[in-house]
């Protein structure tokens, strides 16, 4: 067992309806400039929160810049307005482009460190701007991980920054933001936790502790999600689905995801597919290609999805790749590359830029070559 580190966010608080309390909770942090980065579909949900700030003599400037995943361009695009406001709260509202892009802005604020320094794991030095983080879809789990990824322009190439300074001040996760979400949306981002918390559970280090957040995160998502998918406005299936993304963002620090997120970055980056639809165009795949590597881990993910126990732990594993299809058809997403519009003639340069993909691929339960990810692109194509 490898030594576990966790960075919590120093408050967090979950529940439907939650967010009218956080305006007294930053009025408590603030001597009166609050940047705001969130999406402009979310403004008429967040007029009564603006509201409530300004009445409490607090300005407020909102940035809706970001329509995509986030690239270097446009952290120093959002960066240049920030940093003109100097603002001493930051608070991102919104999916994980949103709040990955919050996260570096605090961080940058007041900060001699520039991008370039601190790309990479724990190269990032200090935050000196207090950092609020409100989840608005069920995906990415960024509001408690201490991750943030940027795509680089000159290259196209996903990039990590990771760093505990990263991990914000206080958490809010209101359901309720959530019933607007597209269907599709919903099953993509749903899915995409559910990966995080599969990818950790089966990780070469795994951890206890994450387990216990991960198997929880996997039964809570499996069993509401097409719920959610269905009827947006069920609150219930959609809490349950935000709690699970909220314990698939505990295991990114301290576990990390694997080859299904290192597969799908090139998907990503070269096709501008959305990260939760890559993972779940490729996740049953990899799960197929690990299973001879960790058949009880698998067998585990099974019964975390719902499947009965079969005689051995290949059989019972097997399920649990099946079950997974079964969510892709029911949340009526696509199941092939193919489908998507991906050529084949780009799976070898997929692979060998999913190869560079390093800090992914060594927690892969099961060692990933050049051909083995080319083969699974050629599995998951048609």
């Amino acid at each position: 067992m490898s030594t576990l580190s966790i960075h919590f966010p120093g408050k967090l608080v979950f529940g439907n309806g939650c967010l009218h309390q956080l305006p007294d909770e930053i009025a408590a942090h603030t001597t009166g400039r609050v940047f705001v980065v969130t999406i402009a579909p979310l403004l008429s949900s967040l007029k009564g929160l603006i509201k409530s700030l300004e009445e409490k003599g607090i300005h407020v400037v909102t940035n809706t810049g970001i329509v995509r995943e986030p690239s270097f361009q446009d952290f120093h695009r959002i960066m240049a307005e920030a940093t003109s406001y100097n603002p001493d709260v930051v608070i991102g509202i919104g999916g994980g482009s949103v709040l990955d892009i919050a996260k570096l802005v605090a961080a940058q604020l007041g900060n001699d460190q520039t991008l370039a320094d601190y790309v990479g794991i724990g190269l990032l030095k200090q935050r000196a701007r207090y950092l609020v983080c409100v989840p608005a879809t069920s995906g990415t789990g960024s509001e408690v991980s201490p991750n943030a990824i940027l795509v680089d322009d000159a290259h196209g190439l996903k990039m990590g920054i990771i760093s505990p300074f990263l991990v914000p001040d206080i958490v809010y996760v209101d359901p309720l933001l959530t019933i607007s979400v597209p269907p599709d949306i919903t099953a993509a981002t749903g899915l995409d936790a559910l990966t995080h918390c599969l990818e950790a559970y089966t990780n070469k280090f795994s951890q206890p502790f994450i387990d216990i957040y991960a198997f929880e995160g996997m039964r809570l998502i499996a069993a509401n999600l097409v719920k959610a998918v269905r009827d947006g406005a069920d609150e219930e299936a959609r809490a349950s689905v935000a709690m699970g993304s909220l314990l698939g963002g505990f295991c990114l620090g301290p576990v990390n995801t694997a080859a299904v997120h290192a597969l799908s970055y090139p998907l990503g980056s070269s096709f501008h597919l959305p990260h939760g639809l890559s993972n779940a165009l490729l996740l049953p795949y990899v799960m197929e290609f690990n299973l001879p590597a960790a058949p009880e881990r698998y067998a585990a993910v099974a019964q975390a999805l719902g499947c009965p126990r079969e005689k051995g732990d290949l059989a019972t594993a097997a399920q649990g790749v099946a079950k997974i299809r079964s969510l892709i058809r029911e949340c009526g997403l696509p199941a092939t590359l193919k489908a998507v519009g991906v050529p084949y003639e780009a799976i070898g340069t997929m692979a060998t830029d999913a190869m560079n993909i390093t800090r992914l691929l060594k927690n892969n339960p099961r060692p990933v070559t050049l051909q083995d990810a080319v083969n699974i692109y050629k599995s998951a194509y048609e």
